[in-house]
């Protein structure tokens, strides 16, 4: 009997559930016995796990956050949690191992397929949709959503009130978030890890509008956004076991907000959209992406197909080397970017 493990690590999205109810279904329909893994690579440490059934995974397709629990452990931090991992691997008997998630939670199954000979097939999720390899991770279409239906809503009250609204969503790295969701929400300047700018230039833009009638501004600022004229805060506390600290500290659409005010006088108020972007049920979208990727992954188990993330490309779902997707990190296309500025 194959018995196989499925756990969700890093920060939770919209359509993890959708993902686990397909990898549990596909691997029942397959006669696997299908242990759920608590909290990430933390149920592999505190041999943590529940078995899965049809029932179990009922009615959890429209539920966001994920139904195992998730955290930002990582098993290759401490030698011991290495050795308590792999131990609870062989007492469990398990064939292979489900990891959804992004770039640290697939970055630890890529090391254990490759230094330890574990069986794994990866599903690729995270909203900032910075996973080389594949045009779509789960989250990213419901977080872009939500972030477009906040500046639709933003914008009568920045209107209203003749005021600059500078808008801070998530984005570490790469600036999908802040692209998609303020090029679809129409925002009016928008500044993303890959492109730094200056406060100089961004005033500069406001200026323009207000001599052109346009009494009230949209700026979307992703969270790790470099402002090259301004300093912010960058004693961040603590980093976690992946070496990422909090960018939340960093205050960055507060201090933009206060900068861009006292160089033109426009009113203007910053808006943190934070954990509301990982929130709510999944779009269609997401729930199709997150069924297909999910049962692809089981697939593989089937084939006895390991060291490989499912992925969507173009319209189809491929096979993808976890060593490839981990390889380098996929940032925003410059062309999407212009795109974006044709419509400040």
């Amino acid at each position: 009997m194959t018995r196989i493990g499925v756990l969700t690590g890093g920060g939770d999205v919209p359509g993890l559930n959708a993902a686990i109810r397909a990898v549990t279904r596909r691997s029942l329909e397959y006669g696997f016995d299908v242990y759920g893994i608590r909290n990430g690579w933390a149920g592999l440490v505190d041999s943590d796990v529940e078995p899965l059934s049809m029932k179990s995974v009922s009615g959890i397709l429209h539920i966001g956050g994920t139904m195992l629990g998730s955290s930002r452990t990582n098993p290759f931090k401490h030698a011991r949690d290495l050795e308590k991992s792999l131990r609870t691997i062989k007492e469990l008997n398990l064939d292979a191992i489900v990891a959804i998630g992004g770039e640290d939670t697939l970055g630890v199954a890529e090391r254990l397929y490759r230094e330890h000979g574990v069986p794994v097939s990866g599903v690729p999720k995270t909203m900032d949709n910075d996973v080389w390899g594949t045009d779509y991770c789960i989250g990213f279409d419901t977080a872009t959503t939500t972030v477009c239906e906040a500046l639709d809503k933003l914008h009568t009250t920045a209107s209203a009130h003749h005021r600059a609204l500078v808008v801070e969503v998530m984005g570490r790295h790469a600036g999908w978030v802040a692209v998609v969701g303020g090029l679809a929400g129409g925002a009016d300047f928008v500044v993303i890890p890959e492109a730094p700018c200056s406060i100089n230039k961004m005033c500069e833009h406001l200026r323009r509008r207000y001599a052109m009638g346009k009494h009230f501004s949209i700026i979307v600022v992703a969270e790790g956004a470099q402002i090259t004229d301004m300093p912010v805060n960058e004693d961040l506390g603590e980093a976690d076991a992946f070496g990422h600290v909090r960018l939340d500290r960093r205050g960055l659409s507060e201090t933009v907000a206060r900068e861009v005010e006292r160089q033109t006088g426009f009113e203007t108020r910053s808006v943190v959209l934070g954990h509301l972007q990982r929130g709510g049920s999944p779009t269609v979208f997401d729930r199709l992406l997150a069924t297909r990727l999910g049962v692809r992954a089981a697939d593989r188990v089937k084939e006895d197909m390991f060291g490989y993330m499912s992925a969507l490309q173009g319209n189809q779902i491929i096979d993808v080397p976890l060593s490839e997707a981990m390889s380098r990190m996929k940032t925003v296309d410059p062309t999407l970017y212009q795109l974006a500025e044709i419509f400040y």
